[in-house]
């Protein structure tokens, strides 16, 4: 340990006491970023945790904003395996910059382990309500399209989620998965009758997607078709064209 760790120059107090400049909206601009420099060569978990709330704020300009903002992402990149904790404390935490922490997280990991991380993530927020959806509509977009076993069963509660455009992420990320304990969910989804019609477009897509059968909400399921959807012979789900 250095003297300036001993007189709190240096160490993680040092950099803890930067936060308010980090997060300095207004006023000289040279005074937010040379206390993004500072933490950069810092080498303490506080000082990612510190630089990471660089994107809780937007400045103007807005180029300003995105240089300081990838500056930000380089210098946690540099911390290493260092940065992990902070990054996935952050991501769990945290409403905003969610694509950011995934970014970051993707730079310094395997996908697999990002994975894991973003479904215990979507796991925890499955029961709580979140006034701004942005947060589970990221993390949705993150696994679709990915086939991984532990996927489905964390994204299948989004489907019950006050916000329409949760319901409608987490129903994409299902099409593809065929996740057969889904189809019930999915059903009951589309022929709720207050169901938004986005939402029920959504529903019929994933169903036709997945391959899932109609069966038992037969009745109901032919009252919300519409061009191009229509159920074949086999209570099925397809598309025209």
């Amino acid at each position: 340990m250095g003297i300036f760790d001993f007189l709190g120059g240096s160490g993680p107090e040092k950099a803890l006491k930067l936060k308010s400049k980090v997060t300095q909206k207004y006023g000289d601009p040279t005074t937010r970023q040379k206390a993004l420099h500072q933490l950069g060569e810092m080498k303490y978990p506080e000082a990612v945790s510190v630089l990471l709330q660089r994107y809780t704020i937007t400045v103007e300009p807005l180029t300003t904003d995105a240089d300081e903002k990838e500056l930000v992402f380089e210098f946690v990149k540099s911390f290493g395996k260092d940065a992990l904790a902070p990054v996935t404390e952050f991501l769990r935490k945290t409403e905003q910059a969610t694509s950011w922490a995934l970014r970051i997280l993707e730079a310094l990991l395997p996908e697999n382990e990002v994975v894991g991380i973003v479904v215990d993530t979507l796991t925890a927020l499955s029961a709580q309500y979140m006034r701004d959806p942005e947060k589970k509509v990221v993390l949705l977009h993150y696994v679709t399209g990915k086939q991984d076993p532990r996927i489905a069963p964390a994204v299948v509660p989004h489907l019950d989620d006050m916000a329409d455009d949760v319901k409608i992420a987490a129903l994409k990320a299902l099409g593809s998965l065929k996740y057969e304990p889904a189809r019930e969910p999915i059903l009951r989804l589309l022929t709720t009758g207050d169901t938004a019609r986005r939402v029920q477009v959504a529903a019929l897509a994933s169903l036709q997607e997945s391959g899932f059968g109609v069966q038992g909400f037969r009745e109901k399921v032919e009252a919300t078709l519409a061009d191009p959807y229509y159920l074949d012979g086999n209570g099925l789900v397809q598309r025209r064209g």
